[in-house]
């Protein structure tokens, strides 16, 4: 596929999964108990139009981190793989929560704090998601930052974002209060640390659009890529 369709593809998905998390995030938050049926399924519905939007940005960023040289296949393969790992534990979670919700209708059950495998849950929406995001931006941000795919803000916010991520890595010890900031369930752990990585792609969606007509790779000595305005 020409290099040019994938940056559109690139940056339009990664806008795209930013926008639906703009969507999504303040559904968590519209009732203090445990929400309608409607509520959690619509949620979980953005969430997995989500997951297929990161997925194509993923594949689209590993693609660009590759075009860099060869000295990049590595970098690329460890976004990729982590991120769709990713991908799909945010998949998984999603499942456990419909689940509960579409054996009790009634809305008496919080599917993020009640069902038979809600505390199995909490990982994948805490710990286990966080840590997968680490691996995946603190690859992007090396490969951004010494490959010249991208602006190099993209790889100190992929950096900073990481931090954050791996910061919460521990949460799991903290108990499981949702309205404490740092708990396996925390509103900060999942649902304020859970949506920068979705805000970091749409961030570097809205750059990689910016450049798609007008950068150009110009080759290094060295055999890697570095991508430059054209006047």
């Amino acid at each position: 596929m020409d290099q040019s369709v994938i940056r559109r593809l690139t940056g339009a998905s990664g806008i795209a999964a930013g926008a639906l998390a703009v969507i999504t995030v303040p559904l968590y938050f519209v009732y203090s108990g445990p929400p309608p049926a409607g509520n959690v399924l619509t949620r979980i519905l953005v969430n997995l139009l989500t997951c297929g939007a990161l997925l194509v940005f993923l594949a689209g960023l590993s693609r660009l981190i590759r075009a860099a040289g060869t000295g990049y296949d590595w970098h690329a393969g460890l976004v990729l793989a982590a991120g769709t790992g990713y991908v799909v534990v945010t998949l998984v979670a999603a499942a456990l929560e419909a689940g509960v919700v579409l054996e009790h209708p009634d809305g008496r059950l919080d599917p993020t704090v009640d069902g038979p495998l809600a505390h199995a849950n909490m990982l994948l929406h805490g710990s286990v998601a966080r840590l997968l995001t680490a691996i995946t931006l603190f690859a992007a941000g090396h490969a951004i930052r010494h490959g010249g795919v991208l602006p190099r803000w993209t790889a100190h916010t992929a950096y900073a974002v990481a931090a954050v991520n791996l910061a919460f890595v521990p949460s799991l010890f903290f108990g499981t209060d949702a309205a404490e900031f740092y708990s396996a369930v925390g509103w900060g752990n999942t649902a304020l640390t859970g949506a920068l990585v979705v805000y970091w792609a749409s961030a570097v969606g809205v750059a990689v659009r910016r450049g798609t007509v007008c950068w150009t790779a110009q080759r290094l000595p060295s055999g890697s890529a570095k991508w430059t305005k054209e006047p």
